[in-house]
């Protein structure tokens, strides 16, 4: 056991979670993600091939990655992606294979996706109401993302639904979205709204999780959860009677930087130790030509260049802006 625990930071921290980005595309435009125009589209020589992210993936694994979680842009839009999935799951020693995704195409690749032995989907999802939908995701069809979450569950993926919560935009829906997990073993997470591309005034958008658990309390009594130790960073916990689970995420007014296990590396192989940090490093060219020992030193060395945490406060943020979709969300 003690020979797959490589991967150990300067603060201790064991990182065994990578989050790969397989495309900077996306079919929707959020508002707190990307700008409405877009991004500039990288050549088709600056993202990475599938044979390139296998060999990176199967390096970290080999040096104690335990879960990958699959992300873009939206991950269904590249071409290829099952087939690529199903190498994926097949690397020895990688214990959890996960996609993010945004449930507009999900319900023609649902079944095909768990065939390819992807375990869980996390489902983007941040208003039921349609005029709120349109809003914030101004390409977004909410009844194909809803038709999309049926044809996951009817494909036998546990739900996990993230609602990133803005106030005065979808805030109002709160108590709704934890209703989901009242019949039905949905997880429903609520994100604090994160200033990734700074939006004017993006403060004003910030709902924290302490209020939205406080909000929550008067229509649910709930009960804290354990978790496993690859759960990831929400507070878990059951409203009563309820089959599922709600959790809030608090990068801003509860940083959980202390225990932070993962690194990201984009779909152009850029690869960051912290999401918020504006240093990374290309992978590309040592992917090409370096030797195993040199890509896992590079692995090695990101790790041990982690940051303690990153400089987001609920007021302020020092990061150059960037849109989510090109860094993996």
């Amino acid at each position: 056991m003690g020979e797959t625990v490589k991967l150990v930071d300067n603060l201790g921290r064991r990182i065994n979670y990578l989050r790969l980005s397989v495309t900077d595309l996306c079919n929707m435009r959020c508002s707190y993600c990307m700008p409405e125009s877009g991004v500039e589209k990288l050549k088709h020589s600056d993202v990475m091939s599938y044979e390139q992210m296998l060999t990176l993936t199967q390096h970290a694994v080999a040096m104690g990655i335990e879960k990958v979680r699959i992300t873009g842009g939206e991950p269904l839009v590249r071409k290829g992606l099952v087939k690529f999935l199903e190498s994926m799951a097949g690397i020895p020693g990688l214990n959890q294979l996960v996609l993010t995704t945004n449930g507009m195409l999900l319900e023609q690749m649902a079944t095909d996706l768990k065939r390819a032995g992807v375990q869980r989907l996390n489902i983007s999802l941040d208003s039921l109401r349609p005029e709120i939908f349109s809003r914030i995701t101004k390409r977004g069809d909410l009844k194909r993302v809803l038709a999309g979450i049926a044809a996951a569950e009817k494909a036998g993926f546990p739900i996990k639904i993230n609602m990133v919560v803005m106030r005065g935009v979808n805030d109002s829906e709160i108590a709704d979205f934890a209703a989901l997990s009242l019949e039905k073993s949905y997880a429903v997470r609520f994100i604090e709204y994160m200033p990734v591309i700074k939006n004017d005034n993006w403060q004003s958008l910030v709902l924290t999780g302490e209020e939205i658990l406080n909000r929550l309390a008067k229509h649910y009594s709930f009960t804290q959860v354990v978790r496993g130790g690859l759960s990831g960073p929400a507070r878990e916990f059951r409203i009563a009677g309820a089959c599922g689970t709600i959790g809030v995420i608090t990068p801003l007014s509860g940083h959980f930087c202390h225990d932070c296990n993962r690194i990201r590396i984009s779909a152009s192989g850029n690869v960051r130790s912290c999401l918020f940090s504006d240093e990374e490093f290309d992978l590309k060219p040592i992917l090409s030509t370096g030797s195993p020992a040199s890509i896992q030193a590079v692995l090695r060395n990101l790790v041990m260049s982690k940051p303690a945490s990153h400089g987001m406060t609920q007021t302020s943020s020092s990061h150059v802006p960037f849109a989510m979709s090109q860094i993996g969300g």
